[in-house]
């Protein structure tokens, strides 16, 4: 199979790599636990042995194939800081910003940059930018012309607004990290029960109280309630951990449901982990959202549209391996 672009998602805790092909279908794909975090402060060549690591072969067998990636590795902490591009955008802007890294190979590394958003409360995505151009090119987000709502659930949960194609506006909540925090290093954690299953019960019991008059003091007045309903008895601990999912979730979707309230009239779609995004789509399916679709994974289409843009990919690019 010819091979017309290395990809890769170079994230925090992660280093996933892509071989694609000539319409940018995926020919190979690796992962590796090399993200940012274990390689900052280690100088270029931590960042160099990392690439070898995950595509030292596909670079000896494609010498002239050209080489792309996106995410934290261009952030401050990464190899080389991308600089952030302001929304609006599209993938034209986007395209247009690619930063160059040279590497000892004697060839360049093309690094996507962020997006940011001005304002009072600045707000900034590495990463998510390109799973939207992704999905968009991929047409599984449906008509072009009309408003979407792209969230991308994680420990940085994204909610995207795109309109024509292009990056309008964003918003960050940092669920699943607070709940990682809450849960490890808090009193919460001391009551909580490792389970095995999801409880939906619980987690739904969450939904709603983010979502009732109980809720109206907001996230910093309910989230004890993890905690006291487990002491009293009305929740089990092995329960504790998805009520505290759903409560923490059922307010990210009511602030977002506020924020966002002209495009989540139309169409919504979720992007990310499966076992995530269920969790998101039953919160926004309660919530009474009806419109709601879960997409692929979209990053390797998204590096390849824009390096498509960015001319990145041509015919004389194209080796076999």
């Amino acid at each position: 199979m010819k091979t017309c672009l290395i990809a890769l998602d170079w994230g925090t805790s992660s280093l996933r790599a892509y071989r694609l092909g000539a319409s940018g279908q995926v020919l190979d794909q690796r992962e590796a636990a090399r993200g940012i975090m274990q390689l900052e402060n280690l100088g270029d060549a931590a960042f160099e042995r990392a690439l070898e690591e995950a595509c030292g072969d596909w670079l000896d067998d494609a010498p002239a194939v050209p080489l792309i990636a996106c995410g934290m590795i261009g952030s401050a902490q990464g190899w080389r800081e991308a600089a952030y591009i302001t929304c609006p955008l599209g993938i034209e802007q986007l395209s247009a910003a690619l930063l160059r890294i040279p590497t000892r190979r004697g060839r360049d590394l093309w690094v996507v940059p962020g997006v940011i958003q001005r304002g009072d409360l600045p707000n900034l995505m590495r990463g998510e930018e390109t799973q939207v151009f992704g999905l968009l090119a991929e047409q599984l987000a449906g008509p072009a012309d009309a408003p979407l709502l792209i969230g991308l659930p994680g420990s940085h949960s994204k909610w995207v607004v795109v309109e024509a194609g292009q990056v309008v506006g964003f918003h960050t909540f940092m669920t699943g990290e607070v709940y990682g925090a809450l849960l490890g290093h808090t009193i919460l954690g001391r009551t909580a029960v490792p389970g095995g299953t999801f409880d939906a019960a619980s987690f739904d019991r969450g939904l709603d109280v983010a979502g009732s008059s109980l809720g109206g003091g907001g996230v910093l007045s309910t989230i004890f309630s993890s905690r006291s309903l487990v002491l009293t008895g009305e929740l089990a601990g092995q329960e504790q951990a998805d009520y505290l999912s759903g409560l923490l979730i059922g307010h990210e979707l009511l602030a977002m449901t506020r924020l966002c309230q002209a495009t989540t009239a139309q169409r919504v779609v979720l992007i990310g982990s499966a076992a995530l995004c269920e969790r998101y789509l039953r919160g926004l399916e309660r919530r009474g959202h009806a419109s709601v679709r879960l997409a692929p994974e979209a990053t390797a289409m998204g590096l390849w549209q824009v390096a498509r843009q960015a001319a990145l990919v041509e015919l004389r690019h194209t080796e076999e391996i």
